[in-house]
């Protein structure tokens, strides 16, 4: 199979400014790979650059076998509905309930089956353990429970890569480390995802393929 990623002597910018340089990253389906640096260090430039909201300004940069290069503007929304994104800050819908955030994603993605659409959201929110608060709006669940829907709402759409940006920022503890422990089980099933983070303590209790952000590059 063809690796997820496939970034080599990657640059790329931000607002005219290097942000990251000298980039050379492989990603292959059901790896699970942390980004780990500080603040600022350019890992959300990285995670943005992999579904074309950050430009990739030299090198060879493919993601599921798009050219970030020379990658059409209409093209774009077909890569980003492969990829399931993780948003630190949720990004819900506040006015919906969570079932209506998902149902709305799957008629912006194409879905038009009512049957098909509501029985995907139930097998999504059972995933998560959701599925008896499907009714309730972000402002009534807690936030790990937002997270999970966030979770929930990346994977509608089956994709081969997460992409998750500091999934546990806004957690408590014992929350960041159900997150964490779950997206592990969604890469065994053969997804591919990627996590930045600067929290070293979950990377030490679930280990895997960690990268270094610093410096204005990418380092195993």
């Amino acid at each position: 199979m063809p690796s997820v990623i496939d970034y080599k002597d990657v640059t790329i910018h931000r607002n005219s400014l290097i942000t990251l340089k000298h980039v050379n990253l492989k990603v292959e389906p059901g790896e699970f790979v942390y980004i780990i640096g500080k603040v600022g260090s350019g890992k959300s430039s990285m995670l943005k650059s992999m579904y074309a909201d950050v430009p990739v300004a030299t090198g060879r940069a493919r993601v599921l076998d798009y050219d970030l290069r020379s990658i059409r503007s209409r093209d774009i929304p077909y890569l980003r509905r492969q990829i399931g994104i993780i948003f630190q800050d949720f990004r819900l819908l506040t006015d919906r309930s969570a079932e209506e955030n998902l149902r709305f994603v799957l008629r912006a993605t194409g879905w038009t089956d009512k049957a098909e659409i509501d029985q995907r959201i139930q097998e999504v929110l059972k995933s998560v353990g959701m599925a008896n608060k499907n009714y309730k709006k972000p402002h009534e669940l807690s936030g790990g429970e937002q997270q999970r829907i966030v979770i929930a709402r990346a994977l509608l759409n089956r994709p081969p890569l997460i992409l998750a940006d500091e999934p546990t920022g806004n957690l408590d503890p014992a929350t960041g480390e159900s997150i964490v422990s779950y997206l592990h089980s969604v890469a065994r099933q053969g997804t591919a995802v990627i996590m930045a983070t600067h929290n070293m303590s979950l990377v030490e209790q679930f280990p895997a393929r960690t990268l270094v952000c610093d410096r204005r590059t990418i380092t195993e």
